[in-house]
């Protein structure tokens, strides 16, 4: 394994001894065996615990706990779930809403948790801003998606709007038109969340073993290079890593993001900046751009990634010039002052993409499995929701929780949708991406003629279309 501090800026910064946990060496019985020592994982086993002190629960991890997406993400802890308004929108209005107070309320849960347990994770709600800033054309885009909130009945109190000025006195983008801003996101540092959670539900009982790769598993049986672990259930909590455990990444794929960080920044440039509440950003376009202000004045900056020919993982996250020059290009775009600041960190991870882009909380029922993923880079958030359907999954309890369009109750795994054959993947994924970085391109420049704006936008769209009809 690298270095701690070459996975992230994140990891980097942990203070506590950098060792790793004893391997699993032996052969163990367990009420539940867990693959993977990251968000999912430790929310499963921590709300298990709660539910059934009495349980014995097993963590095989394949490096440390927080290696993973847990350990590498943009520290966004959103109150939502990728595609939530489509999967929600065919739902009477009253069980509509009850799934969105339920998606909303998870920023609340995990502070109560971090509070309750201990976890300093420098966690702060301060709400999301959603910010048409570079080109006028995202206002337009932008409108369209507030009205489209609307029509789900979601109101002034979920999401808002704000206009320039408005805009100013919480982030300050050169040239900004307007903004959404929604209360229902916190942001966190993520891996003093994974490390924090790991050190309690080890308080709690649960037996994590790292350095402890899954070889093979199977309904009942997990086995690594020195051990096995036998469990009435298996959670493979694995998400952007389902690649590695057949057949799970037939559905579900490896995409990456990748993200930079700034050096401590002084108090007169955050004087220009703002984001003095903790809040998180995103710029408004196909392309995804996103960031936060850190606890100790760091502007973390995240923007699109790739998808790898056959869903290969990627595993050197040493981003290389270009990838680097993007990310500080797109960000002085927004914050001028930014053009030539100098970057201490870039990583990146995997994440995982399922497909129709619909995340899932599952239970086969016949084979004792139990699995959640499929987040699509918002899994800071959604994991803990996965976390606590699971454990009313295996536990048999009923629930709100289970009541939700992403829950699969007794279902085979085979339920989920499965991705198509290479090379269909990979070309209609670049195909798309493409279009999507020629319009951003176009419209990003104030001297593109106006007919080639148009051609782009309706270009993008078509694409954007093509991709709503082949996850649909």
């Amino acid at each position: 394994m690298k270095s701690w501090g070459e996975i992230s800026l994140w990891m980097d910064q942990l203070q506590q001894p950098r060792t790793a946990r004893p391997a699993l060496a032996a052969q163990v019985q367990a009420e539940v065996a867990i693959i993977g020592a990251g968000y999912t994982g430790l929310w499963t086993a921590y709300y298990l615990k709660r539910l059934a002190p009495q349980l014995r629960v097993v963590i095989v991890e394949a490096e440390v706990a927080g290696f993973g997406a847990s350990g590498r993400n943009g520290g966004w802890l959103m109150g939502n779930l990728l595609g939530e308004d489509r999967m929600l929108a065919p739902l009477p209005a009253a069980q509509r809403r009850q799934a969105f107070d339920l998606l909303h309320g998870i920023p609340d849960e995990v502070a109560q948790v971090v509070v309750r347990e201990g976890i300093d994770c420098d966690l702060r709600k301060g709400g999301v801003l959603y910010c048409a800033a570079r080109y006028p054309e995202q206002l337009a885009s932008l409108r369209s998606y507030l009205q489209h909130l609307r029509d789900l009945s979601l109101g002034e109190d979920d999401y808002r709007w704000l206009d320039a000025g408005e805009l100013a006195g919480q982030v300050r983008m050169v040239n900004a038109y307007g903004a959404v801003y929604s209360p229902h996101c916190a942001t966190i540092h993520p891996a003093k969340l994974a490390r924090g959670l790991a050190r309690v539900v080890e308080a709690m009982g649960v037996e994590i073993y790292e350095g402890s790769r899954a070889l093979d598993w199977q309904p009942g049986l997990v086995t690594t290079a020195h051990g096995s672990v036998r469990a009435d259930w298996v959670v493979p909590a694995v998400e952007g890593y389902a690649a590695e455990l057949p057949p799970l990444g037939r559905h579900q794929l490896p995409v990456q993001s990748l993200m930079v960080a700034t050096e401590p920044l002084p108090a007169s440039v955050w004087e220009q900046i703002g984001l003095n509440q903790g809040q998180a950003f995103s710029d408004f376009s196909r392309q995804v751009t996103y960031g936060q202000r850190t606890h100790d004045d760091r502007l973390v900056f995240g923007a699109r990634g790739g998808y790898r020919f056959g869903g290969r993982l990627r595993t050197d996250f040493t981003l290389n010039q270009d990838e680097r020059d993007l990310r500080q290009s797109l960000m002085g775009d927004l914050f001028p002052a930014l053009r030539k600041v100098r970057l201490t960190h870039a990583w990146g991870g995997n994440l995982g993409m399922a497909r129709r882009f619909r995340p899932h909380m599952l239970r086969d029922a016949g084979n004792r499995i139990a699995l959640a993923g499929g987040y699509g880079g918002e899994g800071v958030g959604a994991s803990n929701l996965a976390g606590r359907t699971l454990a009313d999954l295996i536990l048999g309890q009923d629930s709100a929780l289970l009541q939700q369009p992403w829950v699969f109750t007794d279902s085979p795994i085979s339920r989920l949708r499965s991705w198509e054959p290479e090379p269909c993947r990979w070309l209609g994924y670049n195909a798309i991406i493409r279009s999507f970085t020629r319009e951003d391109a176009l419209l990003a420049n104030p001297h593109t003629p106006a007919w080639r704006r148009r051609l782009a936008q309706a270009l993008a769209n078509r694409m954007e279309g093509l991709m709503a009809w082949k996850v649909g």
